[in-house]
């Protein structure tokens, strides 16, 4: 089976260095080796840890680790993760506040498919919890998916977005994050002309590459060069037998990987040592800044082959939903057919993976909403983790969200302006066609 050889042989490498550091790091443990004073004892226990645990996190999904949040009362309310509806390739999951009344916000927070697990936005799910109820879109791991469960392309991913909007009803207002800021905004263009009752209150899309070319970057620069036969030779594999999805086709987490390090390499080669060193020194911590940011940031998933090669080819090549021309079963989505939900957009000036131009252009394309409806920020000096997850989103971003959600939390009435609201937790639960 073509190509499967090689993904196994990625995994052993991963598999071989996590027993290095593991066997490095308990043989320089000895205790006699406690009588010799040679810093190079302890800075290869270091090393030994801090690679075990790395290469350990690189097949492991993280916990959401959210345990409460404090409520209006006062009081701290325990938090479940439950997962509301459950579906091959995602589960749509929701962060239940225990004995909270249901908040007047309520917010889907679609979280990328581009290598991390949602879990990425775990501090994002945090900093709103305590002001709305938060579901999220819980991408699964294609690896752990079998072949019977069919392909999953980015008119899939569309539809599940469609599905997940209807399922949780119209009082809500969707936040994506980056990679899926252009299939929500064409889920919800489906939504207007399919059943327009079912279409969010607001849409806020941040830092999403609507029109990948209204500012080129390496990411956009590398699709262009590259021609997708180069890209399915190069990038694609087979799942090994080892794991439930044997034979189906991805892009391995691992390949990802190792491009995000490389983009900044002299940056995290200097994280590792410094940490290595803090470990010899006994100065670090199982939560350190270090092992926070690094347990989420290795923990990689697999991502579906034609998913993958879908966005490179419809989302960055042709550009369809820059030109307006994407097409999901068979059917031409028409972004200009939104002309009740608020959209909004955020972008940070130093964002050098959807740089400042591409995601406010989806204002450009909703040539059927009112002006009063859009809205924009470009957020000074924040690159891209800062302004879904890091002080810019909270302490200015947030804050410009929550406000653009409740100046669009009415219902929209048949003329397109807003009405009287139904109220919290009232949206209709709308069937599934």
């Amino acid at each position: 089976m073509k190509y499967m050889f090689t993904y196994d042989m990625m995994e052993t490498a991963r598999n071989t260095n996590q027993w290095l550091g593991s066997t490095a790091s308990t043989m320089a443990s000895y205790p006699i080796f406690g009588l010799a004073a040679n810093p190079w004892i302890q800075l290869t226990a270091a090393w030994g840890e801090v690679a075990e645990r790395s290469f350990a996190r690189m097949v492991a999904k993280p916990d959401w680790n959210i345990r409460s949040v404090v409520g209006l009362d006062g009081r701290d309310h325990l938090v479940e993760v439950e997962t509301v509806h459950s579906r091959p390739f995602c589960n749509l999951v929701k962060f239940d506040v225990q004995g909270r009344a249901p908040m007047p916000r309520r917010i889907l927070l679609i979280a990328p498919m581009s290598g991390h697990y949602a879990t990425l936005l775990r501090s994002t799910v945090s900093s709103l919890l305590p002001d709305a109820d938060v579901y999220i879109t819980d991408w699964q791991n294609a690896r752990d998916i079998p072949v019977s469960a069919g392909k999953f392309d980015i008119e899939d991913y569309t539809l599940y977005l469609v599905d997940f909007m209807k399922r949780i009803g119209p009082d809500i207002h969707v936040i994506a994050v980056c990679q899926p800021a252009p299939l929500a905004l064409a889920a919800t263009a489906y939504l207007a002309e399919d059943a327009p009752e079912a279409q969010p209150r607001s849409l806020t899309l941040i830092g999403g590459p609507i029109d990948p070319d209204a500012t080129p970057t390496d990411v956009t620069d590398f699709g262009r060069r590259v021609t997708m036969g180069q890209l399915e030779r190069s990038a694609i594999q087979r799942v090994g037998f080892k794991y439930a999805g044997a034979g189906r086709m991805v892009y391995p987490g691992l390949l990802q990987l190792a491009s995000f390090m490389s983009m900044n390499s002299d940056r995290h080669a200097e994280a590792f040592r410094d940490q290595i060193l803090r470990v010899a020194q006994g100065k670090s911590g199982e939560h350190d800044s270090h092992n926070r940011f690094y347990d989420e940031y290795l923990a990689v998933m697999d991502m579906p082959a034609e998913f993958y090669l879908s966005t490179v080819q419809r989302i960055f090549k042709e550009r369809e939903i820059a030109r307006n021309r994407f097409v999901v079963d068979g059917r031409r989505v028409d972004i200009g057919k939104i002309t009740t939900v608020a959209v909004k957009t955020v972008e940070g000036s130093k964002d050098d993976i959807s740089a400042p131009g591409q995601c406010v252009a989806a204002l450009d394309l909703l040539t059927g909403l009112p002006d009063d409806k859009k809205a924009s920020h470009l957020e000074e000096g924040a690159g891209h983790y800062g302004i879904f997850a890091g002080k810019s989103w909270r302490n200015n971003i947030r804050p410009l969200v929550l406000d653009f959600i409740d100046a669009n939390a009415e219902a929209p009435t048949a003329s397109g302006k807003s009405g009287k609201s139904d109220g919290p937790g009232k949206g209709k639960l709308v069937a599934l066609s």
